[in-house]
């Protein structure tokens, strides 16, 4: 029978079947010689540059039967070659098409492969700037590491007290204003501590005496009197509590909205109390001394009738402890930095009382700061290199030193947004350091990925 004809039988049995073409794929044959026709090869489902590739293959074969004898690395390429080229077929003819691509019911950003996570990209290293955006000169500026002589306030105004008087640098309008002079008799200023309000500023002094300022009036409010014996070198702030430490080892809560203002007294130093820090919380106060102690204080402790026991008594400095900083990322995170005889910084669990960490600067620590942006923790430096040092934490690796200081940088404050530190040594220079960075932008929210089929409406 020739390709392509039909039977006639057949063709007039088809005639009285349904007109659906569906009902074609279900014909029942009624023996093998009607259905011959059917095989009929598909020209749009072949590949005739094979076809005709495997017929003159078989022909050389049959002309020339030596020239198939081959070494057994070559049969093993030509399989290889064949395999991967797709030559390793045997049908030549081909009945029906290819089986049509699946239609993918649910689009590719719904799929489960989408919610894997993408490796994250890696984070451009920051550039950190290795000398000072700006220099001011602070004559008169006392060289004493028992003191705490620089505060920078909310209100973005750094106070610096210079031998007896306390000046104003707005850092908004660069510009300089007096505070107060000291007479000689109760000065020099040993301590100045801006108020949370950015406002109202305390200036502790030689004399035992803590002075009570509004800086916006420029008026003296009141003066604390009678808690300490001798020259007040610390102050904290924690709301309306002011707290001072004094070169008699004492520290004093004040209460400055009432009439008599000490709450509480806590004693536990031996000698002059040069570091305190409040915690983020307000729970826990900090406080270091020359006697080589640290101490942690917990508010629920306090009492006003008698001395307050300390939460922890910590002695593994082996110097004086003046740098005192509270991660802003952990709330139970206290760095602490040694005098000239210890140069280390030390990291406490102050819930156990653990010291976590010990890193060996090799220089006096004088003060320490944490990076409010990044995990990071820079520390200045007395003799040999007077430098600012900034590490990565926890691993305490050196990120950046910061040199321009020509003795030891005493005292450190930073801005209300974070990003700048001011700096100020013994050689009587006021310096600023962008040295954390800008703080990073608040990414939109992002859209929420729509569900597959949310345009179709659901049954309730």
């Amino acid at each position: 029978m020739d390709a392509g004809t039909t039977n006639s039988s057949s063709s007039s049995n088809l005639k009285g079947q349904s007109k659906c073409p569906l009902q074609e794929q279900f014909l029942h044959r009624r023996n093998y010689k009607q259905n011959l026709d059917r095989f009929i090869p598909n020209r749009s489902a072949m590949d005739f540059d094979f076809a005709h590739y495997m017929l003159n293959e078989a022909k050389k074969v049959k002309e020339n039967p030596n020239s198939v004898i081959s070494s057994p690395a070559r049969e093993a390429y030509r399989r290889q070659m064949a395999e991967t080229f797709n030559m390793n077929r045997t049908r030549i003819l081909a009945f029906k098409n290819k089986a049509p691509t699946p239609v993918e019911l649910i689009p590719q950003s719904h799929s489960l492969t989408a919610s894997v996570p993408q490796p994250k990209l890696v984070k451009p290293r920051r550039h950190i700037p290795q000398t000072s955006e700006k220099t001011l000169d602070a004559p008169d500026l006392v060289d004493d590491y028992y003191l705490n002589l620089l505060d920078w306030g909310s209100s973005n105004v750094l106070a610096i007290a210079l031998g007896s008087t306390v000046y104003l640098w707005d850092a908004s309008t660069a510009s300089t204003s007096e505070l107060v002079t000291i007479d000689d008799d109760k000065g020099p200023v040993t301590s100045v501590s801006w108020a949370p309000d950015g406002r109202h500023i305390a200036v502790g002094l030689n004399n035992s005496e803590v002075q009570l300022w509004d800086s916006t009036a420029n008026k003296q409010l009141r003066t604390l009197r009678g808690g300490h014996r001798s020259r007040v070198g610390s102050l904290a702030w924690n709301n309306h509590l002011l707290t001072t430490g004094g070169v008699d080892g004492k520290i004093i809560n004040n209460d400055v909205r009432i009439r008599d203002p000490i709450v509480e007294t806590y004693r536990g130093h031996t000698q002059e109390v040069c570091g305190l820090k409040w915690s983020a919380s307000g729970q826990q106060l900090a406080s270091g001394g020359n006697d080589n102690l640290l101490h942690i204080w917990d508010r629920s402790m306090s009492s006003s009738n008698a001395a307050t026991q300390w939460l922890h008594r910590l002695e593994e400095h082996t110097s004086a402890v003046k740098a005192l900083a509270w991660c802003p990322f952990q709330g139970n995170l206290l760095a602490t930095g040694g005098g000239g005889g210890d140069r280390c910084i030390k990291f406490w669990n102050t819930h156990t009382g653990a010291c976590l960490n010990s890193i060996d600067t090799g220089s006096q620590v004088c003060a320490l700061l944490w990076n409010k942006n990044e995990r990071e923790l820079l520390s200045s430096h007395g003799f040999s290199q007077n430098q600012l040092t900034l590490w990565k934490y926890p691993s305490m690796v050196k990120a950046a030193e910061l040199t321009g200081h020509t003795s030891r940088v005493l005292f450190m404050a930073q801005s209300p947004d974070g990003c700048t530190v001011a700096s100020a040594a013994a050689d009587e220079t006021l310096r600023f350091w962008n040295v954390f960075g800008a703080p990073e932008v608040a990414k939109p929210a992002t859209k929420a990925v729509r569900e597959p089929f949310s345009q179709v409406n659901r049954i309730r």
